[in-house]
């Protein structure tokens, strides 16, 4: 089949710079989609965006969808014709609703008899036809939350659209598409080559931009580029390192077709502001990068990326530091303010701010918090004096002028301003650590106080809002609890604290007075252990393993860490499949002969087949050997050892009739399997795991 290239262009007002990459990310999985799903062949899809941009460029698209067979049955042949072998109404009312003579039918003989069939051969639809309708479907799919409409048009989009290239091999497609007929015709730079520019080939496109146009259509490669020449420029400028975050790169390559990157500078006196708050004003307000010498030290430099390639760069950078100036000048001035009030003179400015509306307001909160973190500190052999006073301090940040200005130094200046008051050093650097992790893989609290308060905080919210019944739904987290869930987990497991859940659940809800449902504690505990399956899942275990681990509940994460571990490793051993089944067949014996009722005392008087006594000879041994290790919580260790059960385990269901006629012999049977099957349920009920067929 013949193939040629296919290029599409949507061109716009400034698309927004934070939802570009997704939006181009979006549409070139829903047009890849669309051929996939009509079955169209092609090759290579590459993706273009740029701010007045999107675009997607197919390699080796076929001219049609493939030939395909169809098949469509009738009546059954025996009802097809009547004892005389004329036709009946069900033949003739089957072929006329295909629109064919009755020549053109053929018989499939199967099973169950022989039936009228109708054979053909659909022939696949033009690539031209289809692509229009295939643009218009992935255009409607994109993920824009609040689409516009501009001028006359009733058409929607995230930005107006002002011009369309559809084009297969050098042939244009002339199916409106948002309202607008395609042509072969992009446009240049806004200020570098405002004018219409013809793209012969799809081939040509990116080229055309480039050599003529002054834009770079690929966004991976002008990313690179501004990454390339923003280090390149603070390390020959300044010898210092550009810091570059990715996202704020994103967000920049965004916002340029034609990146130049350019140094500016501001007055050294603001050096003595918090770095991160000038780094926030530079970074969400402009858009800068900001440059740190070989120490890390910052130094009063930015740089910036022009979307155009002046003939005069000094005006732009002085232009850019003209801008710079007043935003740093608020910070400096922010920050002298605050540092006037104490964060303890604050505390009563909480009280007018709301937490939740029947929970109360943050000065509430932190009076909770307060109590939960002094009993969390105590259980961890942290200093619950220091934990309680930071807890109390937490929140007051908010009402400072810099957080006021710049939302995302909430904690961040709060360390800051208590180290100015003179508070001790673990209190202020929780102030910080409270809201770790902040994301996924952030760093975790480095101090106990950091952690208790940051455990507090948290718990505080979750048992708050799932006693007034506001836990979170499918589609609704207001208040992530999910992430504080997993971000209590992380905590506990990676620092390694000796905390139930199940108690500081408990403690938190002695607080309240407002709860409306029941056991609230327990239901938050559930929950949080729940969050363990999609974080074992993205560590590559196995969910059978966390639910052999999350049938015994155990309420200290750190513990269920460490089952989940050991059964994963027990499940790569030899003999754990069959010691798997064996645990499923005892369970289901149990269960069906009273389950909790059958008891663990094995009389050895009772004990006659070989098997037998060589079964609870072994259990006995494994016992007084892996009980202290249980203890010791070292389940690796002990799972090991009960491996090697395997050959007496399957020994004893070979040569033994568990359900003897005897009473008494049966019991004792029983009894030798619930002993068993309880020393693995000290780790996990590792029936749940897979088992030999």
């Amino acid at each position: 089949m013949a193939t040629q290239d296919f290029l599409v262009e949507l061109g716009t007002e400034e698309l927004p710079p934070k939802a570009l990459k997704t939006l181009s990310n979006a549409f070139t999985q829903g047009i890849t989609k669309g051929l996939e799903d009509a079955g169209i062949e092609f090759g290579k899809v590459e993706a273009f965006a740029a701010p007045r941009r999107l675009a997607l460029r197919v390699r080796d698209l076929a001219d049609a969808q493939p030939d395909k067979p169809v098949e469509k049955r009738g009546p059954a042949v025996k009802a097809a014709f009547d004892n005389a072998g004329n036709p009946t109404r069900a033949l003739t009312g089957f072929a006329t609703s295909l629109g064919i003579t009755l020549d053109q039918l053929d018989t499939l003989e199967t099973d169950k008899g022989a039936w009228v069939v109708y054979r053909t051969v659909e022939k696949g639809k033009p690539t031209v036809e289809l692509m229009p309708e295939l643009v218009e479907q992935s255009l409607a799919a994109l993920p824009i939350p609040k689409r516009m409409r501009w001028g006359a048009h009733r058409t929607e989009f995230v930005r107006p659209v002002h011009w369309v290239i559809l084009l297969f091999g050098n042939k244009v497609i002339e199916s409106p598409i948002m309202g607008l007929t395609p042509g072969n015709k992009t446009r240049g730079h806004r200020f570098h080559c405002p004018k219409a520019l013809i793209v012969p080939t799809p081939g040509d496109y990116e080229i055309v931009l480039k050599q003529e146009g002054y834009v770079i259509a690929d966004f991976a490669e002008r990313r690179e580029l501004i990454r390339a020449g923003v280090a390149e420029l603070a390390e020959s400028e300044a010898g210092g390192k550009a810091v570059i975050d990715e996202d704020l790169l994103d967000e920049v390559t965004a916002l340029n077709e034609w990146p130049v990157p350019l140094m500016g500078r501001f007055e050294e006196r603001f050096l003595a502001v918090p770095a991160e708050a000038l780094i926030s004003s530079m970074k969400e307000h402009q858009k800068y990068f900001h440059v740190v010498a070989a120490n890390g030290e910052m130094l009063p430099l930015f740089i910036t990326v022009a979307n155009i390639e002046s003939k005069d760069p000094s005006q732009v950078i002085s232009g850019n530091e003209k801008v710079i100036r007043p935003r740093l000048a608020d910070a400096a001035f922010f920050y002298e303010t605050d540092r006037k009030t104490r964060l303890e003179d604050r505390i009563d400015q909480l009280k007018p701010i709301v937490f939740q509306e029947k929970l109360g307001s943050i000065y509430d909160k932190s009076v909770r918090v307060a109590a939960l973190a002094s009993k969390i500190a105590d259980a961890m052999g942290s200093d619950p004096t220091l934990a309680e006073r930071a807890a109390m301090l937490a929140k007051t940040d908010l009402v400072t002028e810099m957080v006021l200005e710049f939302t995302d130094l909430q904690g961040i200046m709060g360390q800051y301003y208590a180290t100015n008051d003179g508070e001790a050093e673990d209190v202020a650097k929780a102030l910080n650590e409270q809201y770790m992790p902040r994301f996924a893989g952030d760093d975790l609290p480095t101090t106990l106080t950091g952690c208790a308060i940051a455990i507090a905080d948290r718990l505080d919210s979750l048992v708050g809002l799932f006693g007034i019944n506001q836990p979170p739904s499918g589609t609704r987290d207001p208040f992530a609890l999910r992430r504080a869930s997993l971000g209590v987990l992380r905590i506990i497991i990676e620092r390694e604290l000796p905390l139930d859940l199940q108690t500081c659940c408990e403690w938190a809800e002695e607080n309240f007075t407002v709860l409306t449902e029941n056991n609230t504690a327990s239901t938050v505990v559930d929950y949080m252990l729940e969050r363990f399956r999609a974080h074992y899942d993205e560590l590559g275990i196995g969910a059978e393993v966390y639910l052999a681990v999350h049938a015994r509940r155990p309420t200290r994460p750190l513990d269920f860490d460490r089952r989940v571990k050991a059964v994963e490793a027990f499940r790569q051993l030899p003999e754990a499949q069959a010691l798997a089944g064996a645990n499923k067949r005892v369970s289901n014996i149990l269960t069906k002969q009273g389950g909790d009722s059958i008891g663990e005392t094995v009389d050895s008087s009772l004990l006659q087949d070989a098997a037998e006594h060589a079964l609870a000879e072994q259990v006995n041994q494994q016992a007084d050997k892996v009980l202290p290790l249980f203890e010791a919580g070292d389940y690796a260790s002990a799972l090991r050892s009960l491996a090697s059960l395997r050959e007496p385990v399957d020994n004893f269901f070979d040569e033994v009739m568990v359900m003897a006629e005897d009473d008494a012999i049966r019991n004792n049977r029983l009894a030798l399997l619930n002993r068993l099957r309880n020393l693995f349920l000290r780790v996990a009920d590792i029936s749940l795991l897979p088992t030999t067929g």
